[in-house]
């Protein structure tokens, strides 16, 4: 017994046993060798296994149909329950968290403060060994709108910012937040300049790229916003990275008369001699433990200015060659005494002079 797409089910007989077909068999094709036969029997029996799938669909269709009917009687009862169990869900989430890591209920107010005793990151705390994750107190009000953070690269700086940001956030959607005390003022938005990107397919730097999230963050911040801010002006020279920096920090502590909640964290030492004209810009430090040329993370927040950025100590950690940190150290004190190298180049303030003057740029395309 065979089956083919054109003849359905057949019976095929070789020559040699033809005078064996019963009576009741029906010749449906000759081939050389066989013929093939069918049967009222197998007729009926391939009806019902080619319809066998039309009725299983069939089916279905009037199951799924009356279940569809009978569930749609009780669809505002279901979006209820659904609704009720949703949010169980999310609270009971969120009170095991609470419970489980230690967190505080913070306090709501109006005022625009952001008041954090022990606070922690609520993922990075997670991640590593118990115990290990280093909280800080941190404080922002009408005394301190703005908060410098200076500290090496890898000292945690980014890490505080961003639980400040994770804390508020947490705290205006009705959950526990990851300190010993919190006090949180009403927040309308907040805002991030976090991280180095660029968009190549837009033809934009990594430069035009912050400068476009610093300009959205300067025309849409109010005094209730909550700004952070890490490293802007980092993709540019030297001098037009601190300047761009310098403006948008005064920029953020004079807005509206009161200033908006804002940390920076930056490199740029120089930024930390706003405390002496702002009386809203106050410096905070991430501290490290300095011996013999090499350092130690701290991890811990603390008042006052980083004394520097330990750029080639933390060079040196990352396996930069030897060779290479020595003569990294060796051009950094030249450039501390006022000069550019070793071998006999200008002081700096005059080779600086010289730049402007001849700071003239042939232009790209010209007749």
């Amino acid at each position: 017994m065979r089956y083919n797409k054109v003849f359905g089910y057949y019976i095929e007989i070789s020559k040699a046993n033809l005078r064996l077909v019963p009576p009741e068999y029906h010749r449906k094709q000759t081939l050389v060798n066989a013929e093939r036969f069918i049967t009222a029997e197998l007729k009926d029996y391939e009806a019902r296994v080619l319809g066998a799938e039309d009725n299983r669909i069939k089916r279905e269709t009037e199951l799924f149909v009356e279940l569809r009917r009978r569930l749609g009687g009780e669809a505002r009862r279901l979006k209820r329950v659904a609704l009720a169990l949703a949010r169980l869900d999310v609270w009971a989430a969120l009170a095991e968290v609470a419970a489980h890591w230690r967190y505080c209920r913070p306090e709501l107010t109006d005022a625009p403060v952001l008041h954090l005793v022990r606070s922690r990151h609520p993922v990075i705390e997670r991640v590593l060994p118990p115990g290990t994750f280093v909280p800080n107190d941190l404080s922002l009000d009408e005394t301190s709108r703005v908060l410098i953070v200076t500290g090496p690269n890898m000292s945690g700086k980014s890490t505080i910012l961003r639980q400040a940001a994770l804390t508020v956030l947490l705290a205006q959607m009705g959950a526990f937040v990851p300190a010993e005390r919190a006090v949180v003022g009403l927040t309308d938005r907040i805002f991030t300049r976090v991280g180095a990107v660029d968009d190549i397919g837009r033809g934009q730097s990594t430069f035009l790229v912050e400068m476009h999230e610093t300009a959205r963050i300067l025309h849409r911040a109010t005094p209730r916003s909550l700004v952070i801010l890490d490293e802007i002006g980092r993709g540019t020279s030297t001098f037009d990275g601190l300047a761009l920096a310098w403006a948008v920090a005064e920029h953020l502590h004079d807005l509206e008369g009161a200033g908006v909640n804002t940390l920076f964290a930056t490199h740029y030492q120089e930024l930390t001699a706003l405390t002496r004209l702002k009386p809203r810009v106050k410096n905070v430090q991430v501290l490290v433990a300095e011996e013999q040329g090499t350092i130690t993370f701290l991890h811990q927040l603390a008042p006052g200015a980083a004394p520097q950025s330990y750029g080639i100590q933390v060079a040196k950690l990352a396996g930069v060659p030897q060779s290479v940190i020595r003569r990294a150290q060796e051009v950094l004190e030249n450039l501390e005494a006022g000069h550019l190298d070793p071998l006999g180049f200008p002081k700096l303030a005059r080779h600086r002079r010289r730049l402007r003057q001849d700071a003239s740029q042939r232009a790209l395309f010209e007749e």
